[in-house]
């Protein structure tokens, strides 16, 4: 005899910061909510975010920091709901909190007292949460019928927030995908996104002995470009520029840098007009670290006064350092990325509520579907806010 299923209006799966607005968002509605999760606790993601701080938003937050196929598809939901929105939330659960650099907001303490917070809201709510919990087969005959390790469900509504498949070690899978795909919605080929990228040699071997060492920089790929640090690594080059840079960037493309964005192009003329007798590697040293201005000196010059090389020749020379030419042989992959770029078309998707066009009752929110913020809370910005447009349609 099969076990009666549970019946609800929304189930959602994922227990993250999308599906957590998304559940507190519909339960303060009056709907009755069922948020479903694999992991043992919820808010994996939130907890090791900003170095366990979470970086929960920015408040620079515009349509132009994110990426994605479809460039102003997260235009409705973030004017909807507006970091501000989020911090009078904070501030209602009196988290301390504090601006970093560039508009990021970091907890002052733990980034548990975020996941508290949405869970006491959820609460308050009335949502019902299912830990340790894995899903069978997703048929929707009228509602959507789902079997479950914890018994089968029934809802009017499903909001698919499982995220993408950056972290493995927390539990990320490309499960909101194949529900995408089961249903006949596109998926846009998901890749690692703000991750580290990897070298080859032979640049790898001047790099490598560089591991360590971090610069201000300015990183270009195409069009777009990022002035942030960049970090040598003894894998190949990581630091915020190089994150930020990895979402635009295509495998096989060219990363442009220039290691002296401050410096004009013409800066070691200037410096042999200033101090002629200085020797070229002490000149670069003025400009960044020692340990790059000795490896990128060239050696034979290295030790040469200023006044005794031509300026062509220090001309080109800054030229090399303000457009040095990178080609990653590919990036250290989901295990290092903080999102997945691609995942479920937004085509596919209404933006003002994030449900599928073909399939009623379906939703898709966060970073399973393709919309990919810059480092520095944009992400979470994007989580909150699907989650609420969700929430407020299902």
């Amino acid at each position: 005899m099969q076990p009666s299923s549970a019946i609800t209006d929304i189930v959602i799966i994922g227990a993250g910061a999308a599906g957590l607005m998304a559940a507190i968002t519909a339960g303060q509605r009056g709907r009755r909510v069922l948020l479903l999760d694999h992991a043992d606790e919820p808010g994996k993601k939130i907890l090791i975010s900003g170095g366990g701080r979470c970086n929960f938003t920015n408040l620079h937050t515009a349509p132009n920091r994110f990426f994605g196929t479809n460039h102003r598809f997260p235009t409705s939901a973030l004017s909807r709901y507006t970091p501000q929105h989020f911090l009078a939330l904070i501030e209602k659960h009196r988290i301390p909190w504090h601006e970093k650099t560039l508009g990021q907001l970091f907890c002052d303490g733990s980034a548990r007292a975020i996941v508290a917070m949405l869970l006491a809201e959820a609460e308050a709510a009335g949502v019902i949460i299912r830990l340790n919990t894995t899903i069978g087969a997703i048929s929707k005959p009228d509602q959507f019928h789902l079997d479950t390790s914890t018994g089968p469900v029934r809802a009017e509504s499903l909001i698919l927030a499982t995220g993408g498949l950056s972290i493995p070690k927390l539990g990320a899978s490309d499960f909101a995908h194949r529900v995408a795909r089961q249903f006949a919605l596109p998926v846009i080929a998901p890749r690692p996104a703000l991750v580290p990228v990897t070298l080859g040699d032979p640049i790898l071997s001047l790099t490598q002995p560089l591991a360590g060492v971090s610069l201000p920089v300015r990183a270009k790929a195409g069009k777009i470009a990022f002035d942030e640090a960049l970090l040598f690594t003894h894998r190949g080059l990581s630091g915020p520029a190089i994150l930020q840079i990895s979402t635009p960037w295509q495998p096989g493309g060219t990363i442009m840098l220039d290691l002296l964005p401050n410096s004009p192009p013409d800066f070691l003329r200037r410096a042999k007009q200033a101090s002629p007798k200085l020797a070229l590697r002490t000149a670069l040293s003025e400009t960044m670290p020692h340990r790059l201005a000795t490896a990128l000196a060239p050696a034979a010059i290295a030790a040469a006064p200023l006044t005794t090389l031509p300026d062509r020749t220090l001309n080109a020379l800054a030229q090399s350092l303000k457009a040095w030419p990178i080609t990653p042989t590919g990036t250290e992959g989901y295990a290092k990325a903080e999102v997945t770029s691609g995942g479920i078309d937004t085509n596919a998707l209404s933006s003002q509520t994030l449900q599928a066009r073909t399939i009623p009752g379906l939703f898709a929110i966060g970073e399973a579907v393709d919309v990919t913020g810059w480092l520095g809370g944009y992400n979470f910005q994007w989580a909150w806010a699907s989650g609420v447009a969700a929430g407020h349609a299902a």
